[in-house]
């Protein structure tokens, strides 16, 4: 629930009490894990793209993304590769106060994060428009490192954490799916850790 210091709290169990969803082991690291090089990113020509299905396009520089209204959450964070790292706390933008910048279309039903380095990852709406889905610039107090995805960092506690992409640009609105980097290299489109929906059943 989000209060008016503007602090959620994410907090998932599966049906037999466990902590963590099946397959998962708990560890307190955050480990780095990404395809390709860390990009270099100048601040200065930063930007944030929200294009696609909207009624206007906007592109925030750094300072623009900054003075949006900011928020705290506190949520897990599971890795596809395993790990669960229990208390995660995220500092930023939340998605939906994002969208009201561009007042997206009736027909916009799914959501594609783009990233420098050509990344990108894909979501339903329905998912993206959590009251949990933000665009994070600290972890723990700290600005998020390099590695980690410096400057900004997307973040969705409730799915796998290649979701939760990293060095974040630009947020497309589009009315069909369409797979994002890793989900057309044979992970599964959703990423639902409690499901554990890894990979598409069609590869697996």
């Amino acid at each position: 629930m989000l209060n008016k210091l503007g602090k959620i709290t994410s907090i998932s169990q599966n049906q037999e009490g466990l902590d963590v969803p099946p397959g998962q082991f708990v560890t307190k690291k955050f480990p780095i894990l990404t395809y390709g090089s860390v990009p270099t990113i100048n601040l200065e020509t930063w930007r944030f793209r929200i294009f696609g299905l909207v009624r206007e396009e906007v592109s925030l520089n750094w300072h623009e993304f900054n003075e949006l209204p900011k928020v705290e959450l506190e949520s897990e964070f599971h890795c596809v590769t395993q790990w669960s790292k229990l208390e995660n706390t995220w500092e930023g933008v939340l998605l939906n106060d994002i969208l009201q910048l561009v007042n997206p279309l009736d027909n916009a039903n799914f959501a594609m994060i783009h990233c420098y380095g050509t990344y990108s990852t894909n979501l339903p709406m329905s998912v993206a428009t959590d009251e949990d889905v933000l665009f994070a610039y600290k972890h723990d107090g700290e600005i998020i490192s390099p590695d980690h995805g410096w400057p900004l960092r997307f973040v969705v506690p409730k799915r796998y954490g290649w979701k939760s992409a990293k060095w974040v640009n630009g947020l497309e609105l589009m009315e069909h799916d369409k797979p994002g980097f890793w989900e057309s290299r044979g992970y599964h489109n959703e990423g639902d850790p409690w499901k554990e929906e890894r990979w598409w059943d069609s590869l697996t």
